[in-house]
């Protein structure tokens, strides 16, 4: 008899539960995309600061591997918010080092 007291509890949980998965995906959705609009709004930022670089320095920042990293980064985000998917996707390393 005490094996079927777990039953109702379960039910009791699960219909207590908030279905809390389809809004948390449209807020993720909705954050993502402001982080894809803020890494754009950065162009202009990367495009000032390499104006101003001395094109004559012995160790310079590579802006175009910035901006390859940031557009990995922002396909990966992307590519997330049109197809989500339950398997981790595997995408290839940052450079993250942008001396030269």
């Amino acid at each position: 008899m005490k094996r079927h007291l777990w039953l109702p509890s379960f039910l009791v949980i699960g219909l207590l539960t908030p279905p809390i998965t389809l809004a948390d995906t449209g807020a993720e959705r909705e954050a993502l995309a402001e982080i894809i609009h803020d890494l754009n709004a950065l162009e202009a930022a990367i495009k000032q600061a390499e104006a101003n670089a001395n094109p004559d320095a012995r160790i310079r920042f590579r802006y175009d591997w910035l901006r390859q990293d940031l557009k990995q980064i922002k396909d990966g985000i992307q590519s997330h918010i049109d197809s989500p998917r339950a398997q981790p996707r595997s995408f290839p390393p940052l450079r993250g080092d942008y001396r030269r």
